[in-house]
């Protein structure tokens, strides 16, 4: 039993490291835009047309650093996800290849975080300058933003968030119940062979709902689009079982507890 509670502090190690990430990553895709963190050097008339930006090497550098973070991303996650690279894993790390395979995409993705290269002086596919449209567009793209990541975190309840973070792979090993995958249903199985991305129309909402979508920021949601949608396979069998497991938990989680019907 010892070594197998060795495994426990692993686990919680990755499950913190993908929660802090997953925090920043809040911040830097809707805080950061919606908020204006970004200081724009010689303001918006400074900023170049769409063929000037492609021959200014000032611009071109920091684009091609950002698409290189981006690459090394979606490389670390797809690449960690194949059946043969998730055989050796298991093989070495035993019931550790989900806590690794977190700890390692929240590490991939901190590097695109904290490197990223902003791009103020390139050009922008929108913008709202003008009013009313200055006011009342970084509303709205606020709220829609907070609708987005409600549902984000609904539906990873759906999804069994211990379970996707590698948790409960390591605490059922603890108590020998063996892989929580064996026990799901068949419908279950269907859906995660067709879906490894649940919350992608909500991240596709926050990547390009923002009030000016500059040069990096659409190089940011293009890749990331590209991804998602190759990503993505539900059907409506799959929808259906999505609807009726959202609607079990949140009965569920409505349901009085037993000391308070009392």
């Amino acid at each position: 039993m010892a070594p197998a509670l060795l495994l426990i502090p692993a686990a919680l190690a990755s499950f913190i490291l993908a929660f802090g990430t997953g925090v920043e990553f809040v911040r830097f895709t809707s805080l950061r835009p919606l908020l204006g963190g970004i200081p724009e050097p010689g303001g918006p008339d400074a900023r170049q047309g769409w063929l000037a930006a492609m021959q200014d090497r000032s611009i071109l550098v920091p684009l091609a650093w950002d698409l290189g973070l981006l690459l090394l991303f979606v490389g670390q996650h797809s690449l960690m996800a194949t059946d043969t690279v998730k055989a050796w894993m298991s093989r070495y790390f035993g019931v550790l290849q989900r806590s690794l395979y977190v700890a390692c995409t929240a590490l991939a993705l901190q590097l695109v975080m904290r490197y990223w290269e902003p791009v103020p002086r390139g050009p922008v596919l929108w913008e709202a300058r003008a009013e009313p449209w200055a006011t009342w567009v970084p509303l709205l793209c606020f709220v829609l933003h907070v609708i987005s990541w409600l549902l984000i975190f609904s539906i990873l309840l759906v999804f069994d968030y211990a379970e996707l973070m590698g948790l409960k792979q390591v605490y059922y090993h603890v108590l020998g119940l063996g892989e929580p995958l064996a026990l799901k249903s068949p419908r279950a199985l269907r859906l995660f062979s067709h879906l490894r991305h649940p919350v992608c129309v909500e991240l596709l909402t926050v990547l390009w709902v923002v009030p000016t979508l500059g040069t990096d920021r659409l190089l940011l949601a293009l890749l990331l689009t590209l991804y998602l949608g190759m990503a993505h396979g539900l059907d409506q069998q799959d929808l259906r079982y999505l609807r009726a497991q959202l609607q079990r938990k949140l009965h569920l989680l409505s349901r009085p507890q037993e000391g308070e019907a009392e």
